[in-house]
């Protein structure tokens, strides 16, 4: 580009100046000159896909409480049957029609489910006032150890007051708890068979719900199949584990409070075992619960070595039984796993915190499969071009 400088001098007038050239170089400079810098760009276009995510799980979080009335059941009968579809799978190679195999499935899910609501409702509701006053007791003795220690009157009885609150918040939870996702709803009955139909139309329709998932997720099939069966690997591992750990575990601290004479050893195996669904955190809340007991019912020795049977069932013990019952199904670091937990514990409740660990286990497994294809693809890419591509061997 030129442009041309129109000037008179003094010493001849009618003289025009040279033309002045303005080349690519400087005009691509004149025209990033009030341009922001490619970081700031950068930078900017990132937070607003943050906002966007950020927006998005307000309503995902929203919907959910909306909804958790009927997104509860069909999230829990769909836990339910991705682990227990390959049960239907045997029924159907011995020749037993999808529909029957989902029936017999059905019933005896729901038989086990009625069995350990029985126990857990049941066992716990029905000793409410033995746990209470084991409660008091520990709480009384902790009052004597702090006065002991030199802790004035007033610290020794808010903790005092802490003791004894903390196993009622306790059972609320584990008997009002398993009702609270069922608020709003008629009854119990309908929000249970709410949950037993979704579980029927998984069981009996899973590989064509999972075809047509496949077929809408808007990737290529292959990887979409990847995807799915990441996440459903993952559920089933994950959860087939935790049963296992959690009978494994409520098992040991029940014949551990048998030995040691701790009354209720039963109730406090069924709450080993449930609260082991809940990663870490169940784990702090059955211990403390069986540590209580203990420590009202027969003083502080049995109270330190129900600790020790408690630290021992889930910590030295799970770790040798978790890698067999598990398998690769979490591959996660145990504080990654707390982290994510208690993040989604706090985002989504205890949807979040049942779900965190499998989920995020699902997406670290199903980015190494893809990165595994991805590798292999080109690998293979490259032996199919390098004979076509090589240069023709000289003539001798």
């Amino acid at each position: 580009m030129r442009l041309r400088r129109h000037e008179r001098d003094e010493g001849d007038p009618a003289r025009e100046q040279e033309t002045v050239a303005i080349g690519a170089v400087e005009l691509d400079e004149l025209t990033t000159l009030f341009a922001p810098p490619r970081w700031l760009r950068d930078l900017g276009r990132a937070a607003w896909l943050l906002v966007g995510v950020a927006a998005l799980l307000a309503v995902i979080i929203w919907l959910l409480g909306t909804t958790y009335e009927i997104v509860g059941p069909v999230i829990a009968g769909t836990i339910v049957a991705t682990v227990a579809m390959p049960a239907v799978g045997v029924l159907q190679r011995h020749r037993i029609p999808r529909v029957a195999g989902a029936g017999i499935v059905l019933l005896g899910l729901a038989a086990i489910g009625v069995v350990v609501l029985l126990l857990v409702l049941g066992g716990i509701t029905g000793q409410d006032a033995e746990i209470s006053k084991n409660a008091t007791a520990a709480a009384d003795k902790a009052q004597s150890w702090l006065n002991s220690a030199g802790v004035d009157e007033s610290g020794s009885a808010s903790a005092k007051s802490n003791v004894e609150s903390s196993v009622p918040q306790i059972i609320s939870t584990l008997t009002k708890g398993v009702l609270d996702g069922i608020k709003g709803i008629a009854s119990l009955a309908f929000a249970l068979s709410f949950t037993l139909l979704s579980l029927f139309f998984i069981l009996k329709d899973g590989p064509s719900m999972r075809g047509w998932v496949d077929r809408h997720l808007g990737l290529p099939l292959p990887v979409a199949q990847t995807v799915t069966g990441g996440v459903i690997r993952s559920l089933r591992g994950y959860f087939r584990g935790v049963t296992i750990v959690a009978v494994f575990n409520g098992f040991v601290v029940t014949i551990g409070a048998l030995i040691l004479g701790v009354p209720l050893a039963g109730t406090i195996g069924v709450v080993t075992a449930v609260t082991a669904y809940i990663p870490y955190i169940g784990a702090f809340v059955s211990g403390a619960f069986a540590v209580i007991i203990a420590l009202g019912a027969n003083g502080p020795t049995t109270a330190l070595i129900m600790l020790v049977i408690v630290i021992l069932a889930n910590g030295l013990l799970q770790n040798i039984v978790q890698p067999f019952a598990m398998g690769a199904a979490l591959d996660l670091h145990p504080l990654a796993v707390l982290i994510i937990s208690i993040g989604a514990g706090c985002i989504f409740g205890m949807i979040g915190l049942v779900l965190a660990a499998p989920l995020t286990s699902a997406a670290v497994h199903i980015t190494r499969d893809l990165a595994r294809a991805r590798v292999a693809a080109r690998t293979e890419a490259e032996a199919r071009e390098g004979p076509a591509g090589a240069e023709p061997a000289p003539a001798g």
